[in-house]
């Protein structure tokens, strides 16, 4: 059996707002943290993770 190594953070574009951030699904990542109820909705038609300055906004706007 072999083990694989944890995975790297990856780094990636806010499809909102062009914005470079870190995702660590596999580790202890940010929007884990995040009180947000996810999935958001997603305006972006299938785009990948918001950052975090989005994805408070849009939680806070779907609270309303």
């Amino acid at each position: 059996m072999t083990l694989r190594a944890p995975a790297l953070p990856r780094r990636l574009a806010c499809a909102v707002c062009g914005a470079e951030f870190s995702c660590a699904l596999s580790q202890d990542c940010w929007c884990a943290k995040e009180p947000a109820r996810l999935p958001l909705p997603n305006q972006q038609g299938g785009a990948d993770c918001l950052c975090p300055d989005c994805m408070r906004r849009i939680s806070a706007e779907q609270a309303q």
